[in-house]
């Protein structure tokens, strides 16, 4: 019959509430304006310039997709809340892949809350924030930083041995590390850590993503008490 599979799962998955009046783009009002939940799109900013793209899709119509490890079903939950917290009145839907799950919302409006959408890969074109996104993630550093740590990010326990008193103990310690190839999203992403007092630095690697590391004791708590372990 020509339907689409894309419109088949949109019909399985979108429940549209009685009478629902479409609230107009924070974008594209008279005076433009921020999104109603800045700290729910300081989140979805950083997990989108991991793990996000834009893509149209017919009449002037966008698909938001974020692409999320199945391991991890506490950050899928929280991409779609989200979504659904910067664009209220757009459906949420995932599409289950193996070992994955694409979070998509649909939305002519994508384009003007996240400029940073454009043709090709985001590490081989600019990628800078507008100056009222830079309000956002100045306002809400640690809400960025996750999403950025829950797309191309980690938390992991090291391990190393020493001898005390003759006896070998072995000492565990954790460390966060975050790995892009865009230069311009590592620097957002250091950026946003020297505003909040977290100590970095970058290791010496071969291949062309770049990794920052987190490592010292005080920092490591700082990102404990506000980003916490993936989950």
């Amino acid at each position: 019959m020509g339907v689409s599979r894309y419109a088949i799962r949109a019909w399985q998955t979108r429940i549209e509430p009685v009478d629902r009046v479409s609230k107009p783009c924070p974008r594209c009002q008279e005076v433009p304006g921020p999104p109603q939940d800045q700290a729910a799109y300081a989140y979805l900013l950083g997990l989108y310039l991991g793990d996000g793209c834009i893509n149209a899709h017919h009449r002037g119509v966008y698909i938001m997709r974020v692409v999320l490890d199945n391991a991890w079903p506490g950050i899928i939950d929280a991409c779609e809340a989200a979504l659904r917290a910067v664009r209220p009145d757009n459906s949420v839907f995932r599409v289950r892949k193996q070992g994955c799950a694409a979070v998509t919302s649909t939305s002519k409006h994508w384009p003007c809350l996240f400029p940073q959408h454009g043709p090709g890969k985001k590490h081989e074109r600019p990628i800078v924030l507008e100056p009222w996104q830079q309000a956002i993630v100045r306002a809400h550093p640690w809400e960025f930083i996750r999403g950025l740590i829950h797309s191309d990010g980690c938390r992991i326990t090291n391990w190393t041995t020493r001898t005390v008193g003759g006896e070998r103990k072995r000492y565990e310690y954790p460390r966060y590390f975050f790995t892009n190839t865009s230069t311009d999203i590592v620097r957002l992403f250091t950026d946003s850590l020297n505003q909040v007092g977290v100590e970095w630095k970058t290791l010496n690697q071969s291949r062309a993503a770049m990794t920052v590391s987190v490592a010292r004791k005080a920092s490591v708590a700082l990102m404990d008490a506000h980003v916490g372990p993936k989950f």
